[in-house]
């Protein structure tokens, strides 16, 4: 068990050395529930999750808004609570918690770059969420784009990275949609028209929050290529499912968020070795003038980034391997296997109930999240929402702040969709459960 640790720790060397109880506390996170099974084991999964116990009126709570928000492991609860109890200090100081803190920083842009496959910890920039930091790197961008140039976007995406580019019209920079074609996925011929010479940067998601599609983003990083454009990608609803190699697909950029894989809410932005040293970023004198700082405002929230620390190391639980990121793939495969089980199953029972439409691809492929949209006749999304409530499950209503792909697909107007989500503690069980009460609300 000791080998798991060794995989972070020697990182640690050129930092005053911790307290002990502070290597203890890493040592058991690194070790926390290696189950070396050959698929997801529900039960031990659910026990980490205090949550998963709680009841309301006597029932249990159906957890199917994973993509808004997952529960949360005990093994994060507890980092958080560890840093506060014996570590809040500022960073960067003489004495014995301001080194905890620094190296709780560190910790974290390791896990995060293993779960990213990135080059180095210094590719990992910390932000409060995924929107700040992309709104400060298109503050950056914008700096370095003159009138003319042009920024490609897509009709599919969550507004947090459709917004922050559209500022960049009022600086006479040309900003161009893909378009969303009926059935849910982007339009790729638009895609080949609209990419040119003058395209700077290109920022699509790899999957679609609202409705799971998943995008071809190896398709665009191609087109990119060949017309020398920078590629942004927003992981935020396919990291959860999904491993990760930026270095595989080639991406510039990459942002996530941890409070959608079982951490709290800190936004991680990926950069290219080198790229983010390039942009004129807004920062302080006082502030990190080099990668990966030098995007990153204020004070961080030393204590959720712990947390953070310790969800990339719950999944790699999940998972077996020799190192932190061997055990974060085999992880994501088994993850992924589950969920799209259950999210197919949910997809096809939802299928078979009159009155309930489904949107999106169907689950006969593969490029797919375990999101599943839906609508039904004569009620609105958040009637659905509000009697599936009151048999304590959990579900979303209305656009996601992917409002112009729900405006698109012509769905805006009766109030968007019903969203459910599947996170690797979801049973089949509770989709056999939700169907059932969902059959009751159809006409």
């Amino acid at each position: 068990m000791k080998a798991a640790i060794v995989v972070v720790y020697p990182l640690y060397t050129s930092l005053s050395v911790p307290s002990i109880e502070y290597v203890s506390l890493l040592t058991k996170i690194m070790t926390h529930k290696i189950m070396n099974s050959p698929s997801i084991d529900s039960a031990s999964i659910r026990n980490q999750f205090p949550s998963l116990q709680r009841k309301h009126n006597n029932l249990p709570l159906v957890f199917l808004d994973g993509p808004a928000g997952t529960q949360v492991p005990q093994s994060v609860i507890d980092a958080i609570t560890h840093y506060y109890k014996n570590s809040n200090a500022n960073s960067h100081g003489t004495f014995i918690t301001t080194h905890e803190t620094d190296l709780v920083i560190h910790h974290m842009r390791v896990c995060m770059a293993a779960l990213l496959g990135a080059e180095s910890e210094d590719c990992i920039s910390i932000g409060q969420n995924m929107t700040t930091l992309n709104f400060s790197l298109s503050r950056a961008i914008c700096r370095m784009l003159k009138a003319g140039d042009e920024v490609l976007i897509t009709q599919l995406d969550h507004e947090a990275n459709r917004g922050p580019w559209l500022t960049l019209r009022e600086a006479g920079v040309i900003v161009r949609e893909v378009n969303l074609l009926p059935n849910g996925l982007l339009d790729y011929d638009d895609f080949a028209k609209k990419i040119n010479e003058n395209t700077r940067l290109v920022c699509m998601g790899m999957s679609a929050n609202s409705i799971g599609t998943v995008n071809d983003f190896k398709l665009i990083r191609a087109l990119t290529y060949r017309y020398n454009a920078w590629l942004l990608l927003d992981a935020v609803h396919y990291a959860p499912h999904f491993s990760i190699d930026v270095r595989d697909i080639g991406c510039d950029f990459l942002l996530c968020s941890a409070y959608k894989f079982y951490g709290p809410h800190v936004g991680i932005l990926y950069s290219k070795p080198g790229l983010l040293d390039q942009l004129p970023t807004d920062r302080l004198r006082t502030a990190g003038q080099v990668a990966p700082e030098n995007i990153e405002t204020g004070t961080l929230n030393h204590a959720a980034i712990a947390g953070v620390a310790a969800a990339v190391v719950f999944i790699a639980g999940i998972g077996n391997g020799n190192t932190l990121r061997d055990k974060l793939v085999d992880a994501y495969a088994k993850i992924s296997a589950h969920e799209y089980l259950l999210a197919s199953r949910l997809y096809n029972g939802l299928r078979k109930i009159q009155g309930v439409t489904v949107i999106g691809q169907d689950f006969a492929t593969t490029a797919r999240t375990p999101t599943v949209s839906f609508t039904v006749e004569g009620k609105t999304p958040t009637q659905v929402c509000e009697q599936l409530a009151s048999q304590n499950i959990c579900a979303w209503d209305g656009h996601f702040y992917a409002i112009h792909a729900i405006e698109v697909l012509g769905l805006l107007e009766n109030g968007g969709v019903t969203r459910m989500g599947i996170s690797v503690y979801n049973t089949p069980e509770e989709v056999d459960f939700v169907l059932a009460e969902i059959e009751k609300i159809a006409p």
